[in-house]
């Protein structure tokens, strides 16, 4: 493997550019991490320097508080930032990761946490998200909140995000990176990134290895 510096703003850009409604937005602290980059056509990203998950303090699809490092400790975790009303790389995204999860034995797919975390939050009220959600994968846990907070957290896993703006035919958009970033459960660290590209036949083969925090 050769290794690389990346920014990850650029690297958002790139997995980003063909969106209509979801995209990466131009930010101004712009973290800098070293992967190693496969040259192959793997899916996945390892990070040299994973990142460490967020201090996000949310709410949950019922309404209630959702710490997110301390109800994900020790668990394997896929976080991914998106909203409801995406169009298109959002429920791909998530769809393809709920499809793989039901290859999962039963005891693996109770070990693994999977976090949909709103872009926005204004219109992804918990029952809003609950409801989107319930048609993908009922065990997915959906976050909500404050804008700021859940921009401010996943700045630090180098996905940029932009409140949402109105387009030029008045639809709500909201813009932000579209990674998905699997945590591992004996570091809690965030170690593996995986753009907007990555297929159910991807996440089928490497799940299980995340789950066991290896590398895929």
């Amino acid at each position: 493997m050769r290794k690389k510096t990346f920014a990850m703003a650029a690297l958002l850009a790139a997995a980003t550019l063909t969106l209509s409604a979801c995209g990466s937005g131009a930010d101004s602290d712009k973290p800098v991490t070293v992967v190693s980059e496969d040259t192959g056509q793997q899916a996945a990203t390892v990070l040299d320097k994973p990142f460490e998950k967020p201090d996000l303090v949310l709410t949950d699809t019922q309404g209630k508080k959702y710490d997110l490092r301390e109800q994900t400790a020790g668990k394997p975790t896929l976080i991914y930032f998106g909203y409801t009303h995406c169009p298109d790389v959002c429920p791909l995204t998530m769809n393809n990761i709920a499809v793989a999860k039901k290859q999962l034995s039963q005891a693996e797919q109770d070990k693994l946490r999977v976090v949909f975390v709103s872009t926005d939050p204004e219109r992804d009220t918990p029952a809003a998200l609950g409801k989107w959600l319930k048609g993908i994968d009922s065990q997915i846990v959906g976050l909500t909140g404050e804008f700021d907070t859940i921009q401010a957290g996943a700045r630090t896993l180098g996905i940029s995000i932009d409140p949402p703006t109105k387009d030029k035919n008045g639809e709500i958009v909201s813009t932000h990176g579209t990674q998905v970033v699997a945590f591992s459960p004996k570091s809690d660290a965030g170690y593996v990134l995986y753009g907007e590209d990555a297929t159910v036949d991807d996440y089928t083969k490497d799940l299980p290895k995340l789950i066991k925090g290896e590398n895929p």
